[in-house]
């Protein structure tokens, strides 16, 4: 069964560069390649993989770029755009998407204190334009704060394909969070232009399991069905709770439990179709 990891970074630690990575991260505090890459997701039976952007600059899209045109395994990149700067937005997205493996557009809005981030006028205008330009939009590590946001955006933006990365970052305890957290998922989800990335589901002090993960689990599988949901490695701040060879297992433990179909949908089928590869 062809496997797609849609969830992917590369950095390169440099000056004035990924500033929110400091020596506190552990393991991350580290470069990390297009090789290193590979070899995680070649043992454990990932065949290709979408990069996405880790940090707000050009610099860093520029890089996967010229990573995915030196490696046919990398299909896609999720590259970033200035969202609050629509007409530098539209410059940057011509330039990009004359590089056919250009295909979708984020920004790291969960570092952003701002609660009403996604409903700025000038933010709505770049997203209009992703719209238009048939372009998906990642949201990353929504809850607490942007989840809520999310599905009025899909409602206002019918064409826009909306990608919640990271099941939105559920809380994985406490009652209230993950009610709260419950709620907003599925009120995303009740727009059919949004899919859900099954992916960075570690937390510290949490298990890290198929067990443990039942309850999101159920809830992603529920509100989305499994023909919207797509699988994601997250690699390498995975790295912060398994190996690369765990995280594929867990997912494996989950998603094998569905049809054969079903399996395929999430394993590579949504991600090539949300982000047209």
């Amino acid at each position: 069964m062809a496997r797609v990891d849609s969830h992917l970074h590369l950095w390169e630690l440099g000056e004035g560069r990924y500033s929110w990575l400091q020596p506190g991260h552990g393991v991350l505090y580290n470069s990390f390649t297009a090789e290193q890459a590979w070899e995680a997701l070649s043992g454990a039976g990932v065949q290709q993989a979408i990069l996405v952007q880790a940090d707000d600059a050009a610099s860093d899209t520029e890089a996967m770029l010229a990573a995915a045109d030196a490696n046919d395994w990398i299909i896609g990149v999720v590259g970033w755009l200035p969202l609050e700067d629509p007409s530098g937005a539209a410059a940057l997205l011509e330039q990009w998407s004359a590089n056919p493996k250009f295909c979708g557009v984020r920004t790291l809005i969960h570092d952003d204190p701002r609660p009403k981030v996604l409903e700025l006028p000038a933010v709505r205008e770049t997203l209009a334009l992703l719209e238009r330009a048939g372009i998906a939009f990642d949201v990353p590590d929504a809850f607490p704060r942007h989840l809520g946001q999310v599905a009025q955006l899909a409602r206002d933006f019918p064409q826009l394909r909306v990608v919640v990365d990271h099941l939105g970052k559920p809380p994985r305890g406490g009652v209230e969070a993950m009610a709260v957290w419950e709620a907003q998922l599925r009120a995303v989800a009740a727009f059919p232009n949004t899919v859900a990335k099954v992916s960075g589901l570690h937390m510290d002090g949490a298990q890290f399991s198929a067990a443990a993960l039942q309850q999101v689990w159920g809830v992603a599988l529920e509100a989305f069905g499994p023909h919207r949901l797509i699988f994601g490695g997250d690699w390498p701040v995975s790295l912060l709770g398994a190996s690369y060879a765990q995280t594929i297992a867990v997912a494996g433990d989950l998603i094998e439990t569905l049809s054969p179909a079903e399996s395929q949908a999430i394993w590579s089928g949504t991600a090539l179709r949300t982000y047209r590869r």
